[in-house]
């Protein structure tokens, strides 16, 4: 609960200020992106009526985020052309490295989209190398050079410079901040967090989601298409 609320009252503080006069104002209004924010897996993405689509809200530095990951990969890649996946970065605040990951994510997408998911699961082996506490001697300038070799792994070597130059790059922290905002717009809360076809599962962010329960929750919806 208290990680629930630290996350509840960033988001407040994030789109409500406080003025010299002591009055709330709006925050600046988010304007929309060129582009859905999300990276497609395998970029395979249904756009028809009858397609299923789920969506995965997931911070590269959470445990839950990561434990989630397989039995979801294994269901997609079960269902092939039948299950699309778009997967969003989203950079929970209590992870002090959430945002400088999730960040890493857009940068690599954006030099060689076929490597992000790569990285995604590279952060995921390699995860405790930036958790709070392994970091917690070290300058932003480290950590962020440390996440530029491991990015530069998935992406390959050629785009390393790039990769650093990412990090200075303002679109690529608006791009980031667009992802957590707009998991904030659909009633996101934690990570992991699922969506299929637009609707919120009940069990919310539930880590224990195995693929056992991502085929009961599929199966029908395609058996249900079939019978149309």
């Amino acid at each position: 609960m208290a990680a629930l609320h630290t996350l509840l009252t960033f988001i407040f503080f994030s789109f409500v200020v406080l003025d010299h006069s002591g009055r709330f104002v709006n925050a600046q209004a988010l304007i929309p992106p060129a582009r859905f924010d999300g990276f497609v897996y395998k970029n395979r993405l249904s756009t028809g009526m009858d397609s299923i689509i789920i969506e995965a809200f997931l911070d590269p530095v959470c445990p839950d985020s990561r434990d989630s990951w397989p039995p979801l990969k294994r269901a997609v890649d079960y269902y092939g052309s039948r299950v699309s996946l778009v997967v969003h970065p989203f950079a929970l605040p209590y992870h002090d490295n959430a945002f400088v990951s999730s960040r890493a994510l857009h940068i690599a997408n954006k030099l060689n989209a076929s490597a992000t998911y790569d990285l995604l699961e590279l952060f995921f082996k390699r995860q405790e190398v930036f958790y709070s506490r392994a970091t917690f001697n070290m300058s932003k300038a480290t950590i962020v050079s440390q996440i530029v070799n491991l990015a530069t792994t998935a992406v390959g070597n050629s785009y390393q410079s790039a990769v650093a130059s990412g990090f200075t790059d303002r679109k690529t922290d608006l791009m980031t901040r667009v992802s957590f905002k707009y998991g904030c717009s659909r009633g996101v809360f934690g990570a992991p967090f699922f969506f299929v076809n637009g609707f919120a599962l009940p069990n919310g962010t539930d880590s224990t989601m195995d693929y056992a329960k991502w085929r009961s929750i599929i199966d029908p919806l395609l058996k249900e298409q079939d019978m149309e």
